[in-house]
Parts: structure tokens; sequence; C-alpha cells
């Protein structure tokens, strides 16, 4: 056979094997490659923080049920707050502590709001300088028992004149409420009230010696609720008449709704 035949065989066998392959490749079925992304998930530090289980009233002593550990994200835990880390023992420690201020359940137990078990529930509610002082009430003179702890009220003296018609009279404003009996009282609603018989005031030391001159001299002291937007507004005032001038050197006799001062 001619060289020029076998060339032209060869290369005629070699493209036929070529195009068989390409004709193999595009009846080949589709393969999908399919690429799976794992999510990057970012771990929070957490630490756990004593919080309160129930909600809690000023003037309640804490116990071992009221209180637990919860995870808190350490970014959002401040130094007031009671840590496993740095009181571990802190569920024994404040068994028996009262609260000095409302605790809601969930909230974090914090140092200023409970005082240790040791102290005495009213003491230890009572800031530097202030006295506690009880005075009657009723339900038409409590706003209808509607006053809480920790509200703020006008303390009215009503008293009957010389002309035998009525006189009232502010003689303390923007009092706090310590206690009303120191029981808060709720319904089946979950609607809190605390009627009571009596209630105690936190008051300075003049302010003391003038509801203990109202006292004396009103047919009736009345509480008057005042919004909780008072709260920052003066808590001194009070009727100065009341009180007399030199207080600390004299003797105030009370005749007839009249005041005498009397030098020791």
């Amino acid at each position: 056979m001619k060289p020029a035949r076998i060339l032209i065989l060869t290369v005629a066998v070699g493209a036929a094997g070529l195009a068989g392959l390409l004709a193999m490749n595009l009846s080949a079925p589709e393969t999908s490659v399919t690429q799976t992304i794992q999510p990057v998930v970012e771990q929070i530090a957490l630490e756990d923080v004593l919080v309160a289980t129930a909600s809690l009233p000023i003037g309640s002593r804490l116990n071992e049920e009221a209180m637990a550990w919860q995870e808190w994200p350490s970014d959002a835990v401040t130094d007031s707050f009671i840590t496993r880390s740095t009181r571990p023992d802190a569920e024994t420690e404040l068994a028996g502590a009262v609260v000095r201020l409302p605790l809601f359940a969930g909230e974090p137990v914090r140092a200023e709001k409970v005082v240790d078990s040791s102290s005495r529930i009213m003491s230890s509610l009572l800031p530097s300088g202030k006295r506690a002082v009880a005075t009657d009430i009723s339900v038409s003179t409590s706003a209808g028992g509607f006053i809480l702890p920790n509200d703020r009220v006008d303390v009215i003296m009503v008293r009957r004149g010389e002309a035998d018609d009525y006189q009232t009279e502010v003689v303390l404003k923007n009092i706090r409420v310590l206690a009303i009996d120191q029981q808060i009282q709720e319904d089946e609603d979950g609607n809190k009230t605390a009627v009571g018989s009596t209630a105690t005031l936190e008051l300075t030391p003049d302010q003391t010696q003038v509801i203990a001159v109202a006292q004396q001299m009103a047919d009736r002291l009345t509480l008057a609720l005042r919004s909780v937007a008072d709260v920052q507004e003066p808590d001194t005032e009070f009727s100065e008449h009341l009180l007399g001038s030199g207080a600390a050197n004299t003797i105030q006799l009370i005749r007839s709704g009249s005041i005498t001062n009397v030098g020791q």
C-alpha cells in the first residue's frame, strides 16, 4: 500500500475516534455540584447572675426559693449584679435579708435593694436622718385604700374652727409612705391594694413634731395620694406654725384646738 493511503487512513481513523468521544460526552447526563455553606455561629459569653424568682414587695424577706441563678450575657452584667463567680454562696448569705426596694420576678438582685438579714425591717427602710411615724387611717382617709408603700402623699388636717365650721390645712407635703400595716393584699385578678388601719410615714425630725401636734388638734387626718411624677419635688415642707418658734426650748400645750408655747 502506498504511504499516502496509509496516512489518509490513519487520519480518518483518528477523526472517527475523536468524533465518537465527543458524541459520548454530549450524551452523558449533567452532574450538578452543590456546595453546602455552613453558617458561622458566634458564641456569646454568658455569666450566672442571681435574680428574683417572684415579685417581692418592700419589707419582705428573701429566702432560697425566691432567688435563682440565671445566665446573662456577660456584656450586660454590671458591677451592681451579684454573680456566681464573685459570690458563689450568695443564695445562702442573703437568706433572710430584707427587701428595701421592690423586686420583680426575673430582676437581678442588687445590693442596694436589700439589707442585711440581721437588720430590723423598719429601721432598714429608713434613710439616714429620717424618722418613721405611724398615723391612723381608714378607707375614706387613704384614697379608698389604693395607697401603697413607696407612694407619695400629702397629709391634710381637718378640724372644727371657732365659728363651728371646718377648716382644712395641708400640714405635710410629698411624704413617702413606708408601710400600710406592713401588708399588701392581692385579689383574684392580681390587683394589689393595702387597706389597713395604720400608715407609717417617712419624716424629718421637725415633721415628726408637726404630725404629733396635728394628731392632737385634728378631727381627722387624711392622706391625699400624689402622682409618681412628684417624687423629685421637695419632701421637707410642713406647716411651720405647728412647730412653734424655739421648739427645742419650749413645750407646746394644745387646748381646745389652740397651741400655747411654754418655756422649759
